[in-house]
């Protein structure tokens, strides 16, 4: 699963977060947040889960910190899966 958020149009450049959500070949699973200005220096943090439950709160938490901070969600893949 993946989402790529962004600030609305202002001033100066744009800020964006990417947040990922991958399963490793040992069944656990990694959570991913980039965030950062477009063309400019970006940060990238990582977290790991065991149980996808937890994981899935986890992604389901830092989306939605994001979108109180103001940012749009601009693309989603696999988030329609998100509890098959």
């Amino acid at each position: 699963m993946h989402l790529y958020l962004q600030t609305p149009p202002g001033p100066g450049a744009p800020r964006y977060c990417r947040i990922a959500l991958e399963q490793d070949l040992l069944g656990g699973w990694t959570l991913y947040r980039e965030s950062g200005i477009e063309g400019g220096r970006a940060t990238l943090k990582r977290e790991v889960y065991l149980d996808r439950d937890a994981a899935l709160a986890a992604f389901e938490s830092a989306r939605d910190a994001q979108i109180k901070r103001g940012f749009k969600v601009m693309i989603t893949q696999g988030i329609e899966n998100a509890h098959g």
